[in-house]
């Protein structure tokens, strides 16, 4: 075998130190399901004492907690399928349909709207609570919301541009 060829095969061979990595944020997602569980048992408990505005907080905070999990799965089985190696899931029922058409842009595009989707959120949640926020507080939240929203519309758009030119 030649250098060059031997050379390429390390290269290659070296997505795999990325398996690691997927495997640490499937445990990351294990513990945050734990967490998601005990907030759900907290609320149920606390149910009858809350009030209208404590289990809207707390039920805003359950659905931040599944969208940054949804952010986790995509990042894990986007990820390793696009970076790694294939998943071998032809044929099963589960499949989701977007695993079909996962390149890196495509990953970053679903990131990014993620992210925008969770900043949204807790936006939400802030401007609930305003009047517990200070000014600068609020504007600092409007203000990193805004940076999601324009990265996002910018990576939208130069998706356009480069696989779907005039």
């Amino acid at each position: 075998m030649t250098d060059r060829k031997l050379l390429s095969r390390l290269i290659f061979g070296s997505r795999w130190l990325q398996a690691p990595l997927y495997l640490g944020l499937i445990a990351a997602q294990g513990a945050y399901a734990y967490h998601f569980i005990h907030e759900v048992w907290l609320l149920l408990l606390n149910a009858s004492v809350f009030t209208d505005f404590e289990i809207m907080q707390a039920i805003l905070a359950l659905v931040d907690m599944v969208m940054i999990s949804n952010l986790l799965i995509m990042v894990v089985v986007g990820g390793y399928e696009t970076f790694v190696s294939n998943l071998a899931l032809d044929g099963h029922p589960d499949k989701p349909d977007w695993l079909d058409h996962v390149n890196p842009n495509t990953l970053k595009l679903k990131l990014a709207l993620s992210l925008v989707s969770i900043s949204s959120v807790h936006l939400l949640r802030t401007f609930i609570n305003a009047e517990n926020q200070t000014d600068h507080m609020i504007a600092w939240q409007v203000g990193i919301h805004l940076c999601f929203v324009f990265s996002a519309l910018a990576l939208v758009w130069i998706d356009r541009l480069s696989y779907h030119p005039k």
